[in-house]
């Protein structure tokens, strides 16, 4: 005899076990592509931080930096003309939040800097020319807070890099003086954009 009821269990059995397998190659295949996501974001934070160091002050560009905080943003006019953001570190970000100067040792400052043009695309959408965003970038460079280590030169720094490059060691020799003014602010010119 032939008993329909023990062929459904079978074919249920074999859907469920086919289920199952298809379930733990899903789960292999999402393994496997945050696996390889996690190695290329390694790979290409850790970039950032093998080049040459800053003369005098020996800073490298730190891996990982442009997933730093926003702190501000800036428009230089003059010979400078560009457009800046400033980014922090998560002690700098925990030091502006709390209002907390001196800034705390470990403290990292960046500040991104980019000629800026005009967007045709916005300025088509406003009739004129008003808008302007990020062109080529022109310089990055870093305070990093060790006030120990640097107390010559009020606890912090200096590195100024342009296509990943340190600039040369006359560059590096103005820091500080460029940063005195702001000694009141532990040297920092930029405030926290609330």
């Amino acid at each position: 005899m032939n008993f329909p009821e023990v062929d459904l269990v079978r074919i249920v059995a074999v859907e469920l076990d086919l289920e199952c397998s298809m379930k733990r190659i899903a789960f292999m295949l999402v393994a496997v592509a945050a696996v390889a996501g996690i190695a290329t974001f390694t790979a290409s934070a850790s970039r950032h931080g093998d080049g040459d160091a800053a003369p005098i002050f020996g800073v490298k560009i730190p891996a990982g930096y442009r997933d730093w905080r926003l702190i501000s943003v800036a428009h230089e006019a003059g010979n400078l003309n560009d457009l800046r953001a400033i980014l922090g570190n998560d002690i700098a970000i925990k030091a502006y939040r709390e209002e907390k100067l001196p800034f705390p040792d470990g403290t990292i400052l960046a500040r991104l800097a980019w000629s800026y043009v005009p967007s045709e695309e916005n300025n088509k959408a406003f009739g004129r020319e008003q808008s302007f965003v990020a062109g080529p970038p022109t310089t990055v460079q870093f305070m990093v807070k060790d006030s120990k280590r640097y107390a010559a030169t009020g606890g912090w720094w200096f590195a100024q890099f342009k296509d990943g490059k340190p600039a040369d060691e006359a560059v590096h020799k103005s820091c500080f003086a460029c940063h005195e003014p702001a000694k009141a602010r532990d040297f920092v010119f930029t405030h926290y954009a609330r």
